[in-house]
């Protein structure tokens, strides 16, 4: 019986984990990662771009964009932004990961490794970008959609750096949405 593509994903995503952890990111070549999975180095990377997508990669951007873009255009940009950014991670895909124990062991592991570190700014400015875009597309100037999606996900990027590094009992979802809404709340929302 074949495993699913999901399966395989998955399977990959929990081999390389755990050998980053054991041996190190830089120390662990996507060969070994494939081996310790049972599939080639190829389809390795038909799952995933890069080494570092496999800790860092997000698949939420257009879930994000689309929960922004829902938000009334009669809001304020860093509102707007931060009411679809919470929506968004309200989606049961989106808490399912964020739930997830693996979740915490990538921020821990991003926070660890310098290279994990870069990937994960630019993987936060490719979302930046799709919230900017959402933003812009309803009349928000492109100088206050990329103020309000910055702003945005400088938060959620601190906020979840934070939660995975400390132990704490809330879930990431959750600790994301109470420092978002705080913004908010600081902002006079």
């Amino acid at each position: 019986m074949a495993i699913s593509s999901t399966g395989t994903r998955e399977r990959l995503q929990q081999c390389a984990l755990a050998l980053f952890e054991a041996h190190g990111f830089a120390e662990t070549p996507v060969a070994a990662i494939a081996r310790e999975a049972g599939v080639s180095h190829m389809t390795f990377f038909r799952h995933f771009p890069s080494k570092g997508d496999v800790v860092v990669g997000d698949l939420f951007d257009p879930m994000i964009a689309a929960a922004v873009a829902s938000e009334s255009a009669e809001l304020p940009a860093l509102e707007r932004a931060v009411r679809g950014l919470v929506l968004a991670m309200q989606h049961e895909e989106a808490t399912a990961e964020m739930r997830s124990p693996q979740f915490r062991q990538r921020l821990r592991l991003i926070t660890s490794t310098p290279e994990l570190r870069s990937a994960l700014w630019r993987s936060g400015q490719a979302s930046q970008d799709a919230i900017a875009e959402a933003l812009a597309t309803s009349g928000t100037s492109v100088v206050a959609a990329r103020t309000a999606a910055g702003a945005v996900m400088g938060a959620a990027t601190a906020v979840l750096i934070h939660w995975g590094t400390e132990p704490d009992r809330t879930f990431a979802d959750e600790a994301l949405r109470e420092s978002l809404l705080s913004l908010l709340q600081d902002a006079g929302w």
